[in-house]
């Protein structure tokens, strides 16, 4: 399993006819993050003629969007859409308009909402989140030429390497494939390895899948 989201805030700015929007993006994990997010915007951009949100979160399979006093359906939607049709979740967007004094019309809106997103979904920051298991292992010197060779063989993370009196390695290894590599780390070390294995969790892939 794995989802998509942003790894930092992010912004972009359109203008469109006079009109500018300003598209924030924030990674958050609850409702009540990206609610905080969205007041917090609010608040820096009191003067602006409208804070139009969207937000995605795993967690209770929520999402909301508000148009914020624009014609139903021109604003809050197509900011929904552009981050579902990208695939991310956990994750707010805050579009704030300044109007130029120019009406652009409900077609008008859409394309200025949905491209003032998708210009800072392309600046962002795309982290592939997979689900792991995070194992830690113990061996001997004399193992860790064998033990290196076949880690890259099964796109795993390395969080932390301590070489002192033996080799520890502390690893997030992908679901589907842990089982098959705790095998073939005991096979080709005859057993003369430790072990240890932590609770399922996700972590961030990307640097993992583009080198594949």
């Amino acid at each position: 399993m794995e989802y998509l989201t942003i790894g930092e805030e992010t912004t972009a700015t359109l203008i469109e006819k006079k009109s500018e929007f300003i598209a924030h993006l924030f990674p958050v994990k609850t409702s009540e993050e990206a609610i905080r997010c969205i007041e917090d915007v609010k608040k820096n951009h009191r003067k602006a003629r409208h804070n139009v949100y969207a937000y995605i979160v795993r967690d209770q399979n929520t999402s909301r969007y508000s148009d914020d006093g624009e014609p139903q359906g021109t604003a809050g939607m197509p900011v929904l859409d552009v981050l579902l049709k990208n695939g991310l979740t956990d994750i707010c967007c805050v579009v704030t308009r300044y109007f130029g004094g120019i009406l652009l019309g409900g077609g008008g809106l859409v394309r200025a909402y949905s491209g003032s997103v998708t210009l800072a979904v392309q600046k962002s920051k795309i982290l592939i989140m997979r689900q792991c298991i995070p194992i830690n292992i113990i061996m001997d010197y004399s193992l860790y030429g064998k033990v290196s060779y076949i880690l890259p063989q099964y796109g795993v993370l390395q969080t932390n390497s301590d070489f002192g009196n033996n080799v520890s390695l502390s690893l997030f290894v992908q679901i589907d494939t842990v089982d098959k590599l705790i095998n073939d780390l005991t096979d080709i070390t005859n057993g003369k390895i430790e072990i240890s294995i932590g609770e399922k969790q996700y972590a961030n892939f990307s640097e993992i899948v583009k080198k594949i």
